[in-house]
C-alpha cells in the first residue's frame, strides 16, 4: 500500500498603497524556481546584488544570533558568548520530550481551528490541510513582526508554553527531514526590494529558507511539480501585483503501511455519505489485519491506528452517528490520550476506501475568522522591512492518494488469536490525521466526507439508517458507554 501526502502553502506580502509603476521595472512579475533541501546555488540565483550585505554573511549556529523567543523586549546588547550560550541553552531544551510534546500540541491546536474553517461543496466534498505547513510559515512571518502583531501570532501558534519556540521548530524540522517526510521552504523576493538582513538570516538559519530572486510563475510550478514528485503542478496562476516578498513551502510523505493490502482483495462496496445517501467505492480489505481499535465514549467513536514505516502512523476517528463534528472533535480530541489508551493490535478483518483527493483553499477569510484578520489590514511587519507592510494572500492546497501499491514489512504478520473475528469497516465519514508518533504531532489533518465524489450518490434502501450500524460497528467491542 502507499500513501502520498503533499501540502503547498503560499504567503505573499505586498507594500500597501504601492502603485504598479512603483513596483517593477520589468513585467510580468517573476518568480524563482524552488528546489528541495539544500540545492547549489549558482550565481544568477542569489539574492539581489542591490540588498544591503549582512553582517554575519551566510548564516550558521556559529555566526547567526537566533531568535529563540518572541522579539519582543529583546535586548540588542547581548554579547556573543551570551547569545551562544542562549543558543545551546535552548537547543538542549528544544529536543527535551517535554518541549516536542508542548509543540505538537501547538500544532494540533492550529490545525483544528483551521480545519473547521475549510469549506467544502459538490466539486471539494473532502477536506485535508497540513498544520505543519501553517504552523510553519506563520511562524517564519512571526521572525519578522514585532509589538501586537508579533504577539497575535505567538498566540495564535499557541507557542506560550514554548520559551524557545523556534529552536523547538527547527529541532522538529531536523528530525522530520530524516525520516519519509520531505519539507522545502523558500523565500522569493522582488527585483529591488531589500529586506533587513537579520529577518533573512534568521528565515535561513531556522527554517532553511533561502532568499532567491523572482524569474517567472512557470518556474515556480516547475519546482513545486518537482518537489512533490509530479503530485502538483501548475500551482500558481498570478500573483499579486504589488507584490514584494513570498513565503513557500512544500510538505510531502510517501508512506507504506506496516500490514500491507492485497489488491486481490479490493471490490467494489458502498461508502455511505449520510443516512440517506451512499456511493459505490474500491475497498481494500484485509481478512486478517492487525489493527489497534477502540470505541471512544467522549468521541463516541471508533479510534483506529494504522502504523507505517519509519514511525509515521494514520488515526482515524470515525463518529458513530455518521457525521463528523469539526468543532466538537476540536474540544474533545486529544490524540496524546488517544495513544495512550489504543489496545494491542487484533486480527480483524478490516477495509479501508481506495481515495485520491485534492484541496485547495484561499486561507485569508480562514486566519481572519480565527482571529488574525491584522495581517491583511494593519500588521507591523517592521522586522522585514521598514514601510507598510501586509499579507495579501495566503495560497494552501493539499493531495492525498492511497493505493495498493508498495513493499510488505516483515514485522506485520503477528496474529492474535482471539475466539470471535471483529471487523472495521470505514464505510461512513471519518476524520483522519498523519501523525509522526515520536512527537505525536499531526502533520496532515482530513475529513473523507466521499471518497468517490465523481461518482453518482444514490438513496440508500435502508431511510434513516436502518441496518447501517450493524454493518459499521462490531458488538465485540461494545458499545461506548452512555
Amino acid at each position: 500500500m502507499d500513501l502520498h501526502l503533499l501540502s503547498l502553502l503560499l504567503f505573499c506580502v505586498c507594500r500597501q498603497g504601492l502603485t504598479n509603476d512603483e513596483v517593477l521595472n520589468d513585467s510580468p512579475i517573476p518568480l524563482i524556481p524552488l528546489m528541495p533541501s539544500h540545492p547549489k546555488e549558482e550565481s544568477g540565483n542569489s539574492a539581489p546584488s542591490t540588498q544591503e550585505p549582512s553582517k554575519t554573511g551566510h548564516p550558521s549556529a556559529a555566526t547567526v544570533p537566533p531568535l529563540l523567543v518572541p522579539t519582543s523586549g529583546s535586548n540588542g546588547d547581548s554579547s556573543e558568548e551570551d547569545n551562544q550560550k542562549q543558543d545551546e541553552g535552548c537547543r538542549a531544551q528544544a529536543r527535551r520530550p517535554k518541549s516536542r510534546k508542548a509543540l505538537a500540541y501547538a500544532i494540533q491546536k492550529l490545525g483544528m481551528k483551521m480545519l473547521g474553517q475549510m469549506k467544502t461543496g459538490p466539486e471539494q466534498p473532502n477536506v485535508i490541510i497540513s498544520p505543519l505547513s501553517i504552523s510553519l510559515i506563520l511562524s517564519q512571518l512571526a521572525l519578522g513582526a514585532l509589538n501586537e502583531t508579533e504577539e497575535l501570532l505567538m498566540r495564535h501558534l499557541h507557542a506560550n508554553t514554548l520559551p524557545c519556540y523556534h529552536m523547538s521548530i527547527q529541532n522538529f524540522l531536523e528530525r522530520l527531514r530524516k525520516s519519509d517526510l520531505q519539507v522545502a521552504t523558500r523565500i522569493y523576493l522582488q527585483k529591488g526590494f531589500e529586506p533587513k538582513p537579520e529577518f533573512v538570516n534568521q528565515s535561513q538559519y531556522l527554517y532553511d529558507s533561502e532568499p532567491v530572486t523572482f524569474k517567472g510563475v512557470a518556474e515556480v510550478n516547475e519546482w513545486v511539480e518537482k518537489a512533490t514528485n509530479g503530485k502538483v503542478s501548475d500551482f500558481l496562476t498570478s500573483l499579486p501585483p504589488n507584490l514584494l516578498l513570498m513565503l513557500i513551502n512544500a510538505v510531502h510523505f510517501k508512506g507504506e503501511w506496516k500490514a500491507r493490502f492485497d489488491p486481490r482483495f479490493t471490490s467494489k462496496d458502498v461508502f455511505y455519505i449520510d443516512d440517506k445517501h451512499l456511493v459505490n467505492v474500491d475497498m481494500m480489505m484485509g481478512p486478517k489485519y492487525p489493527l489497534s481499535l477502540l470505541i471512544d465514549a467522549d468521541l463516541d467513536a471508533q479510534v483506529a491506528w494504522f502504523p507505517f514505516k519509519n514511525h509515521m502512523s494514520m488515526l482515524v476517528v470515525m463518529p458513530m452517528n455518521g457525521q463528523v463534528n469539526i468543532s466538537d472533535l476540536a474540544t474533545k480530541l486529544n490524540i496524546s490520550d488517544l495513544y495512550d489508551r489504543l489496545p494491542e493490535e487484533r486480527s480483524m478483518q478490516v477495509k479501508l476506501p481506495k481515495f485520491k483527493l485534492d484541496y485547495s483553499q484561499e486561507l485569508c477569510e480562514a486566519l481572519t475568522n480565527i482571529g488574525m484578520g491584522e495581517l491583511f489590514t494593519s500588521p507591523n511587519l517592521a522586522a522585514i522591512a521598514e514601510g507598510p507592510l501586509l499579507v495579501s494572500s495566503v495560497q494552501h492546497k493539499s493531495s492525498m492518494e492511497i493505493t495498493e501499491e508498495g513493499a510488505e514489512a516483515a514485522a506485520a504478520t503477528t496474529v492474535v488469536i482471539s475466539r470471535s473475528n471483529p471487523s472495521f469497516s470505514l464505510n461512513q465519514p471519518f476524520f483522519f490525521a498523519l501523525m509522526d508518533d515520536k512527537t505525536q504531532a499531526p502533520i496532515f489533518l482530513g475529513v473523507i466526507t466521499n471518497p468517490n465524489p465523481g461518482a453518482p450518490a444514490v438513496q440508500s434502501s435502508g431511510g434513516s439508517g436502518g441496518d447501517k450500524n450493524d454493518k459499521h460497528f462490531d458488538k465485540s467491542f461494545g458499545e461506548p458507554p452512555k
